[in-house]
């Protein structure tokens, strides 16, 4: 028997989380579910992917930023209309409008989604607290997430679970074609090139990223994949350090598994994250990767196994990773690649994850959802 699921996300405009649930949908219609998507506000780039795999999406017609209760009634009436078996919403807005809209229109099921480690301002995570009775079940992508969000009383132990995100790994193949003709359309045939993808926003730290890269030596170039409010302000200050010469503002490019091909190792910057689709993505490509330890970064890439992590906020930490990782023989980058492409296959595929949500939905549909006790750590499985 299949079932319908209602998704619930702020927009779908290119990002993680974003990313993450049209896989999801998609995944889940190809095994017999029928799910549909509404976007809070107009629906984004992403929208076209779900169309055309025959998914249902809406938009609340809201505008980024600005609070409008007009939405609880929207979406009640949206939920009366497809009245769907499963309502599972992904992001803090969304997941706490799909609480409080379950009130004026009731859904067998609630699941909240949280992707980062930290909401930002702390009322959101008090929002939590304050309507988790409205919430069957809430998860979140990291370890270390669910760990901070326990320990501030967002969320009680025994209704956290984590589910980290999932990757489709045959899109992400080494492919030495690609890899030529990627390379030879950027320039960048002879140049160790550095790839970092994400929207040019505060959590990303792209100040930090431009630092480390004026601390390396001229040879190397950066390639930047994605856009955001902060894009003016990070190439002016690239130009004010003197390295506009090394870095590719490409903005947002729909082929982010041919860019990785093009690479040679995958940096991140970030101030906080949850579990990282672009780390995922990087890893599954067979990149060596630096990264800052935060969020579930440390559940992706192994220290010195299949890259290395280094303190936050930190350009000089950052600099002599990346240097560490300019240095070493082309074999040795390939065997760190591939330790992390391994890593993932293991924890982080796409099948298995959507094995994981098929299970968590079922067993709430039929009330067997077994939760744990409060003295039982949160686990990933």
């Amino acid at each position: 028997m299949s079932h319908s699921i209602l998704f619930l996300i702020t927009g779908l405009f290119p990002g993680g989380a974003e990313t993450q649930l049209v896989l999801l949908a998609q995944e889940l219609a190809s095994r017999g579910w029928e799910p549909t998507v509404v976007s809070m506000i107009s629906e984004g780039p992403l929208q076209s992917s779900l169309e055309a795999s025959g998914i249902k999406v809406s938009s609340l017609g809201m505008r980024r930023g600005v609070p409008d209760p007009r939405a609880v009634l929207r979406m009640s009436g949206i939920l009366r209309a497809e009245a769907p078996d499963i309502l599972h919403t992904h992001m803090v807005h969304a997941n706490l409008l799909g609480r409080v809209s379950r009130l004026f229109a009731p859904v067998p099921v609630v699941i909240s989604t949280a992707h980062s480690v930290t909401e930002g301002a702390r009322w959101k995570e008090l929002a939590y607290r304050a309507t988790d009775r409205l919430a069957d079940l809430t998860t979140i992508v990291s370890g270390a997430a669910a760990k901070r969000y326990i320990r501030i009383g967002a969320v009680p132990s025994h209704k956290l679970k984590v589910v980290p995100n999932g990757v489709p790994l045959q899109t992400f193949q080494s492919d030495t074609e690609t890899r030529a003709r990627m390379r030879k359309s950027l320039g960048v045939e002879d140049r160790f090139t550095w790839l970092a993808v994400g929207r040019l926003d505060v959590p990303k730290d792209y100040p930090n990223l431009l630092a480390a890269i004026a601390r390396l030596s001229k040879g190397s170039i950066l390639l930047i994949a994605g856009d955001g409010p902060l894009r003016e302000s990070i190439e002016r200050l690239a130009a004010d350090v003197g390295i506009s010469d090394r870095i590719r503002f490409l903005g947002i490019l729909k082929d982010i598994p041919a860019l990785m091909t093009a690479a040679d190792a995958y940096v991140m910057s970030s101030a906080w994250e949850g579990l990282p689709m672009v780390l995922l993505e990087a890893s599954a490509s067979a990149l060596p990767i630096v990264a800052t330890d935060v969020g579930g970064n440390s559940e992706i890439v192994l220290d010195g196994i299949s890259g290395f992590l280094v303190p936050a906020k930190s350009p000089e930490a950052l600099a002599e990773a990346m240097q560490r990782i300019e240095q070493l023989s082309t074999e040795s980058r390939r065997s760190l690649g591939l330790a992390g492409r391994e890593h993932v296959a293991k924890h982080y595929s796409l099948t298995s994850v959507v094995d994981q949500w098929e299970q968590i939905y079922e067993s709430l549909l039929r009330r067997e959802y077994q939760y744990l006790p409060h003295s039982q750590p949160v686990s990933q499985t």
